[in-house]
This record gives structure tokens, C-alpha cells and sequence, in this order.
């Protein structure tokens, strides 16, 4: 392990009236933190060369348990977004390393979450609609669709969430993972299943009576041991859907998922909860 003089918290700041010392302070710390990405990235392409590609190599969950982890410990100067962008762009190198991770975006709110979460040098492709965006994952030309959050669209608006097709396609990611409240969201669709982080909200699907109303939906959810922190109703064409955001991470074989009373219920994906910045 590398063990720099400089990397250590506890070593008195240089004399900040020697020019020539402060620039040998940081010369050291640039030269330690670049070994130690260095390191990082002979880790990432030692296990990527190790096992079989299996699909996209995101794991939305892991990364905002590395980053929940780094802010907990965080304090200083460094605001935490600007730690959380330093991280995001070591993160999305391992992505690039892997084979490469191209984006699919529909809608310029996504595109700019996308760009902001997976880094400018990330291959990002738009398209038209959100259902070419899930296409072109789906036929293997990208390997996730960044797309208007689940929910926010307009009534006028197609829903992209009603079609969507597990096991084919899963939500895995909501961004940004650093809270935002004035931020657009978008939501991340691969063809990997989600990967826990340690506070999550699963999303539910269910097609319900066309004429049943938004309270009666979540009652059904409630009364099935699953309450919605957040409800989505989409109905067009005599038809009507439901998004439930639910409380931690959900499997398909939650015994809970065969109590609600909408037969076509099904599980589309989870995602991590946005996480606080910490307190200064």
C-alpha cells in the first residue's frame, strides 16, 4: 500500500510563505493521488480481464455505496459535490475501461444528467424518443438508455415506463445521486438487474382498473404491505398504470408482490436514493 508523507491528514501544512515548499507539498500529493489511480485502474482492468463479459458492467447500487461511504467520512474545504465529481469521473473510467459503456439519452434534461453523471468523454448517442433510446439498448447499440425520470413526464407526453419489459430492461440508476431539489431527474435502463446500495426504493408497475382512483391505487399498494413514498398514474386509452416508488430493495421474489390485487403488477427496476450532502 502506498503510504505518502503528504497523504497523510495529520502532517502539518507546509510554511505557506515558501512558495517553493507549498509547490513540493502538492507535487507530492499530485504524484501519490496519480499512483493511486494508477493502482485503481490495474485493479479494474486485472478483474475485468478475469471473468466473462456478462453485460453492461454498471453497478449503479455499488457506486452510490462507494460515494454514501466517501461523504460520510468527508470534511474540509472540499465542497462534497466537488469530491462526488471527482469520483464520478474515476467511476465512469472504470465504466470505459471495461469494453466501454455508450448512453442512449431521449430529452436534453436527461442528455445533461447523463453528461454530469458518466463524464464528458463518455460516448453519448440522442434519440428522437425515449422507445428508440430503449431500442438501441435492447439491439446492443448502447449500453444504457438515460431517459426523463419515471413520472415527470406531461400528460401530453408518452410514458416510457408503461412499456417497459423485464427481464429484458430494468431501472438501475435516478440522477443525479447527489440530492438536487431544483435539478432535472432522469432515470438510468439497462439490461442488468439493479444492485442494492443500502437505501434504496424499488419500482412496481401494475396495469389497474381504468376508472380506479389515485387514493384507491394506493391503497391497494398499502394494503399489500406496500406503501408508495411516491405514485405515478398514467391512463390513456382506456387503460390505466401505476408507478410505485416503495421503500427499500425489492426482489422478484418478494412474497408481498403476489399480494397486491392488480394481477399484471411486476417489478421494473430499483434505484438508490438520492444521496443528502453532508452538513458543514
Amino acid at each position: 500500500m502506498l503510504r505518502g508523507r503528504m497523504t497523510d491528514p495529520d502532517v502539518p501544512l507546509p510554511d505557506l510563505s515558501d512558495l517553493a515548499a507549498v509547490r513540493a507539498a502538492l507535487d507530492e500529493v499530485d504524484d501519490a493521488l496519480h499512483a493511486l489511480v494508477k493502482r485503481r485502474a490495474a485493479i479494474v482492468a486485472a478483474l475485468a480481464a478475469s471473468r466473462a463479459k456478462s453485460g453492461p458492467p454498471l453497478r449503479a447500487g455499488r457506486e452510490a455505496a462507494i460515494l454514501r461511504r466517501l461523504l460520510a467520512n468527508h470534511s474540509g474545504p472540499l465542497p462534497p459535490a466537488f469530491l462526488v465529481r471527482i469520483w464520478r469521473e474515476i467511476l465512469a473510467s472504470s465504466l470505459a475501461q471495461q469494453g466501454g459503456f455508450a448512453l442512449a439519452c431521449f430529452g436534453a434534461a436527461a442528455e445533461a444528467a447523463a453528461r454530469l453523471h458518466f463524464g464528458p468523454l463518455a460516448p453519448l448517442w440522442p434519440h428522437a424518443t425515449a422507445a428508440r433510446a430503449l431500442a438501441a439498448v435492447v439491439d446492443g447499440e448502447a449500453e444504457a438508455a438515460v431517459l426523463p425520470a419515471a413520472g415527470s413526464e406531461t400528460e401530453t407526453e408518452p410514458a416510457w415506463w408503461t412499456a417497459l419489459d423485464p427481464p429484458r430492461l430494468f431501472v438501475v440508476a435516478r440522477l443525479p445521486i447527489l440530492a438536487a431539489p431544483a435539478a432535472p431527474q432522469a432515470d438510468v435502463v439497462t439490461t442488468v438487474p439493479p444492485d442494492p446500495s443500502g437505501a434504496d426504493r424499488s419500482l412496481i408497475r401494475a396495469e389497474v382498473p381504468a376508472g380506479l382512483s389515485r387514493a384507491a391505487i394506493a391503497a391497494g399498494f398499502a394494503s399489500a404491505g406496500l406503501p408508495a413514498a411516491a405514485l405515478h398514474v398514467r391512463r390513456e386509452a382506456g387503460r390505466a398504470f401505476a408507478l410505485a416508488e416503495v421503500a427499500g430493495f425489492l426482489r422478484p421474489e418478494e412474497p408481498r408482490l403476489a399480494r397486491l390485487p392488480y394481477p399484471r403488477a411486476v417489478l421494473v427496476g430499483a434505484f438508490a436514493e438520492p444521496i443528502e450532502p453532508p452538513r458543514p
